[in-house]
C-alpha cells in the first residue's frame, strides 16, 4: 500500500532543479470546464521544463506559477503571511510553508514581503527562501531595503547592500540608498546618511536627483542648511537638474532650520531656472513664515500664490489662520475662515487647530468655540490636532464657572469626535467640580477614569497632540512635523479633593484604588496617603491603613498626625494597643505630638492588657513631651511597676516624673504597696523618698515599718529606720520603734539593737528590753 502511494506521488510530480511541476496527466484532471480546452492543448508526450507555467483564468491572481489554490481559499502570498504572523519562526513553520509552496518565484517572494505583518516576519522569509533554491534579484532586495528602511532597521538594510549583494554579484541602485539615506534621516542619524552618500560612487551609483531629495531631506531635518546648499551646489555642477520636489525639499529644511532669507532665495532660484513652484511650495514657505512669527511676509507669500494662478486651499487658510491667531489677530483669523465658506472650501482639522485656541484665549468667545466644536462634530473631523484646543476650551468655561458647559465639551469630544479623554481634560474639570464644592460629581468622573483604566494607557493618560503645520510639505500638499508629547495625568489639586471626599463618605477602598493607579505613574502625595489612613481607619480596617503607612515609609513620604492619630484610634477600637502604640511612636518621630486624651487611651488599654511596662515606656516619652496630665494613670502605673518587682525602673520614673514637675503621691504608693503586702518595694521606695528628699508623711514612714517588722523583713526595716534618724526625721510611733529592737535582740542582732536605741531613744538601751 505504501509502495502504491509512492509511486503516485512520483507520477503527480516531477522534480527539476528544486522546482515542482504538475504532470499534464493531472492536470487535465484539475482544469474547471473553462480551462479544460488549456489541459488538452498539451500533448502527453511534452516534457514540460522546469519554467514552465500553467495558469487559469477563473480569478485574476487566484493562481502563481506552477501553484493552484481551490476556489475560495485566500492567495497563496496571504496564507503565508498569515502563517508567519501566528507563528514563531521556526524549522516546523519552515517546513509547513514548504508544504504549502514547494517552490517560489521572484512574484510570490515579492507579494510576501510586501504582506507581511511585521518587518522581522518579511527578514525572516527574505533570507530563508534562498534555502529553497531561489535566487534573488535586485528587485527583491530593493523591496526589502525598502521596508526595513521605513521600519528603522537601518542596519540589516546596510548589511543587505553593503554585503549580501555583492556576494551575490547584484548592484544596489539609486531608489535603495535614497531610502537607506531617508530611513537614517528619519531616525535622527544624519552622519550615517552623508557616509552612504559619499559612498554611492564607490558603489557604482550615480547620484540623481532622488538620491539627492532624500540626502537634503536627511540633514536638514537635523538643523544642516550650510551643508545642504553646498550640496546644492555641487549637485548643479554635477549636471542633476533640480525638480520641483528638490526645491520643495530644501524650502521645507530651510524653513524647519527658520532660515528664510536662504528659503525664499531658493523659492526664487526655482523660478529663475525655470522651475514653477506649486502649491506645495506656496504652503511650505507660507507655513515657515508663520513659524516664525512673520505674519506680513506669510500673507504676501499668500496674495503671490493666488497672483500665480493658484488658488490657495485649506491648508493655506490654516496656516495663515494660525498665523493670525498666534499675532493676536483674531478678527482677521475669523474673516478668513468665513472666506474660506464664501470660496466652497472646506475647513479641515489643521484649520479648527489654528482657529480654536485664540477663540478659547477670550472669555467672551468661549461659546463660539464651543459651536465650533460642536460644528466639528458634526462633520466627523478627528479631533487629533485640536485636542490642545479643546484642553483650553475646557479650561476657559472652567475658570469661567461653566463646568457644567466643559463637561459637554468632553462629552462631545469623546462621543462626536471619537476622541479618547486625555487625563489633562479630566484634571481641569476635577479641579473646577471640586473648587465649586462638587466633590460627588467629581468624583463620578475620577470613578469612569479608573474604570476606563485612562490612569495607565499612554493613549489617554498624557499626549496632547499639538498638530505642527507650519512646515508645508515636500512631496505631499502639507507636511506636519511630529507631534510632541508630554506626559500629563491627575495634579494633585485634582485627586486629593476626590481621594479625601471618597475617604469621608465610606468609599476608601474605591479612593486607594484611584491613587495605587495614580502611584504606578509616580504620584506620591503625602496629603492623599493621610487621607487614605484616616479613611481606613474610621471604616474599621488598621490593618489597610497601615499598608498605606508602610508605602508612604518606603518613599520617604511623612504623612499627617492626625493621620497617625486617627490610627491609634482605630487599633485601639480593635483591641490591639501595642499596634497603637507604635502609631503613637510614628507620630512622636515625625514630631507630632498626641493629644493628652490620646496618650490616656493607649495607656490605659496597655495597663488593662497586663502590658506595664510598655505602658511605662509610653508614659515617658508623654512626660518627655510636655504633657502633664493623667497623672492618676501615671500613679497606677508606678504601682504596678513596683508590685510587680521593677523597683529599678519604677524609681526612675519618678525621678524622671519629679524633675518635670510631675512629682508623683509617694504616700499614696506607700501605702498601696502595704496593703497589698509588697514590703520590699515599699521599703525601696521609701528608701528612695528619703534620698530625694520627696515629701512623705511621719506616719506613712511608720506604716511601711510595721508592715516590714511584721513580715519579718526586721533587717530592712532597721535599714530604713536607721536612714530615717539619719536625715533627721522622727518616730511618730515609739511602741513600734520598741518592738523592732526587741526582734532584734530576739535574733541575736544585739548590736544593731542598741544602735537603733541610741539613734532612736539618745541614750544606751538597758538591760530589759521591755523597759
Amino acid at each position: 500500500m505504501a509502495s502504491a502511494m509512492a509511486a503516485a506521488r512520483l507520477r503527480f510530480f516531477s522534480i527539476g532543479r528544486g522546482r515542482c511541476t504538475p504532470s499534464p496527466q493531472l492536470l487535465r484532471g484539475f482544469c474547471t470546464a473553462t480551462d479544460q480546452s488549456v489541459g488538452e492543448a498539451v500533448p502527453e508526450s511534452v516534457d514540460l521544463a522546469p519554467t514552465t507555467t500553467i495558469t487559469t483564468t477563473t480569478e485574476k491572481g487566484a493562481e502563481r506559477k506552477g501553484r493552484r489554490r481551490p476556489a475560495g481559499s485566500a492567495p497563496l502570498q496571504e496564507t503565508i503571511c498569515h502563517m508567519m504572523a501566528k507563528r514563531a519562526w521556526t524549522t516546523r513553520l519552515q517546513n509547513s510553508i514548504r508544504s504549502i509552496c514547494p517552490s517560489f518565484d521572484e512574484e510570490l517572494v515579492l507579494a510576501v514581503v510586501r504582506g507581511a505583518r511585521e518587518p522581522d516576519h518579511a527578514l525572516h522569509f527574505f533570507r530563508w527562501v534562498e534555502k529553497t533554491g531561489f535566487r534573488h534579484s535586485a528587485g527583491t532586495y530593493g523591496e526589502m531595503v525598502r521596508l526595513l528602511a521605513r521600519h528603522r532597521m537601518l542596519n540589516h538594510a546596510r548589511c543587505l547592500i553593503l554585503e549580501d549583494m555583492p556576494k551575490r554579484g547584484l548592484a544596489p541602485d539609486e531608489k535603495m540608498l535614497a531610502a537607506l539615506i531617508e530611513g537614517y534621516g528619519l531616525a535622527g542619524i544624519p552622519q550615517e546618511a552623508v557616509k552612504i552618500f559619499r559612498r554611492m560612487p564607490e558603489l557604482g551609483v550615480a547620484r540623481g536627483v532622488r538620491s539627492y531629495e532624500a540626502f537634503f531631506k536627511a540633514i536638514l531635518r537635523s538643523g544642516r542648511a550650510m551643508m545642504a546648499k553646498r550640496y546644492f551646489n555641487q549637485m548643479l555642477r554635477e549636471g542633476v537638474e533640480p525638480t520641483i520636489f528638490t526645491f520643495n525639499t530644501l524650502i521645507w529644511g530651510f524653513c524647519l532650520c527658520r532660515r528664510m532669507a536662504t528659503a525664499a532665495r531658493f523659492f526664487s532660484a526655482a523660478k529663475d531656472r525655470g522651475v514653477s513652484p506649486d502649491a506645495v511650495t506656496y504652503n511650505t514657505l507660507l507655513g515657515g513664515w508663520v513659524r516664525c512669527g512673520k505674519l506680513g511676509d506669510a500673507q504676501k507669500v499668500f496674495e503671490e500664490m493666488a497672483q500665480a494662478g493658484l488658488a490657495p486651499n485649506s491648508i493655506s487658510y490654516s496656516l495663515l489662520i494660525k498665523g493670525c491667531v498666534v499675532a493676536g489677530e483674531l478678527e482677521a483669523a475669523l474673516q478668513l475662515y468665513a472666506k474660506m465658506g464664501d470660496k466652497g472650501i472646506r475647513p479641515t482639522e489643521q484649520t479648527y487647530a489654528a482657529l480654536l485656541p485664540g477663540l478659547c484665549v477670550e472669555p467672551g468667545r468661549l461659546g463660539e468655540a464651543k459651536r465650533l466644536l460642536d460644528e466639528m462634530a458634526e462633520r466627523r473631523i478627528p479631533l487629533r490636532g485640536a485636542a490642545s484646543a479643546v484642553l483650553r476650551l475646557i479650561s476657559g468655561l472652567c475658570e469661567a464657572g461653566r463646568s457644567d458647559e466643559a463637561l459637554q465639551v468632553l462629552q462631545t469630544a469623546e462621543e462626536g469626535l471619537q476622541a479618547r479623554p486625555m487625563l489633562a481634560h479630566c484634571d481641569v474639570l476635577i479641579k473646577s467640580l471640586c473648587a465649586e464644592g462638587r466633590q460627588a460629581r467629581a468624583a463620578d468622573l475620577a470613578r469612569q477614569i479608573v474604570e476606563r483604566g485612562l490612569i495607565l494607557d499612554p493613549r489617554s493618560s498624557g499626549s496632547i497632540l499639538t498638530g505642527d503645520n507650519g512646515d508645508g510639505g515636500s512631496s505631499s500638499s502639507s507636511s506636519t512635523s511630529p507631534p510632541s508629547s508630554s506626559s500629563l495625568g491627575l495634579s494633585p489639586g485634582a485627586y486629593i479633593p476626590v481621594i479625601e471626599h471618597l475617604c469621608g463618605n465610606g468609599s476608601t477602598k474605591e479612593a486607594e484604588a484611584l491613587f495605587r493607579h495614580l502611584m504606578k505613574r509616580g504620584a506620591d502625595d503625602g496629603a492623599a496617603f493621610s487621607a487614605l489612613i484616616r479613611g481606613h481607619s474610621a471604616e474599621g480596617a488598621p490593618e489597610a491603613a497601615t499598608d498605606m503607612l508602610s508605602i508612604a515609609g518606603r518613599r520617604g513620604i511623612a504623612v499627617e498626625g492626625g493621620a497617625l492619630a486617627a490610627l491609634a484610634e482605630s487599633f485601639l477600637r480593635q483591641g490591639d494597643p501595642a499596634a497603637a502604640k507604635t502609631s503613637l511612636d510614628a507620630m512622636m518621630e515625625r514630631g507630632e505630638l498626641p493629644s493628652a486624651e490620646l496618650f490616656r487611651g493607649v495607656m490605659a488599654a496597655l495597663f488593662e492588657d497586663g502590658r506595664v511596662q510598655t505602658a511605662s515606656r509610653l508614659m515617658r516619652s508623654m512626660v518627655e513631651k510636655g504633657v502633664k496630665e493623667n497623672q492618676d494613670l501615671v500613679q497606677r502605673v508606678l504601682e504596678a511597676l513596683l508590685s510587680r518587682g521593677h523597683v529599678e525602673e519604677a524609681l526612675g520614673r519618678i525621678r524622671m516624673l519629679r524633675l518635670s514637675g510631675c512629682a508623683p503621691d509617694m504616700d499614696g504608693l506607700l501605702l498601696a504597696l502595704c496593703d497589698k503586702r509588697k514590703t520590699i518595694p515599699a521599703a525601696s521606695a521609701a528608701e528612695f523618698a528619703l534620698d530625694e528628699d520627696c515629701d512623705v508623711a511621719v506616719s506613712t514612714l511608720d506604716r511601711v515599718l510595721d508592715a516590714l517588722t511584721a513580715d519579718g523583713k526586721t533587717m530592712r526595716a532597721y535599714a530604713l529606720l536607721c536612714k530615717l534618724k539619719s536625715k533627721g526625721g522622727l518616730m511618730a510611733n515609739q511602741k513600734g520603734c520598741h518592738a523592732l529592737v526587741k526582734t532584734l535582740v530576739e535574733q541575736g542582732k544585739t548590736d544593731e539593737a542598741d544602735r537603733l536605741y541610741r539613734l532612736v531613744f539618745g541614750k544606751p538601751r538597758p538591760a530589759d528590753p521591755c523597759c
